[in-house]
């Protein structure tokens, strides 16, 4: 089982990290004044460590990379997004208990 830590992602790697990976990737988009995203770090991160071999975990700064928010029409955060071969497959918005989360990405985990 690959152990890998979320990337952080920006306007300028986006691209390659998120929409050209071979693996889906989780995208959480967050800020670091939001408190429910400090609540859903912790369970990105372990889903990431549990799964990270069959789905890549990133992360985006919202406040650093506005473009990126408003292309994918983040008007909430967390919001969590699942992309795959370059599309939007999956989206889940606020906090929810690992358990939950796991659940609503198993058709990623397979």
């Amino acid at each position: 089982m690959a152990t890998i830590a979320p990337i952080t992602v920006d306007e300028g790697s986006f691209e390659t990290e998120v929409l050209n990976a071979e693996k889906p990737v989780l995208v959480d988009f967050w800020a670091p004044w939001c408190g429910p995203c400090r609540l859903v770090s912790p369970v990105v991160e372990s889903l990431g460590e549990k799964h990270g071999d069959k789905i890549a975990v990133a992360k985006v700064n919202t406040d650093e990379n506005q473009q990126l928010a408003m292309r994918y029409s983040i008007f909430s955060i967390p919001t969590l997004i699942v992309f795959q071969n370059g599309r939007e497959a999956a989206r889940l918005v606020g906090y929810m208990p690992e358990q939950v989360m796991e659940e609503r990405l198993r058709p990623f985990l397979a």
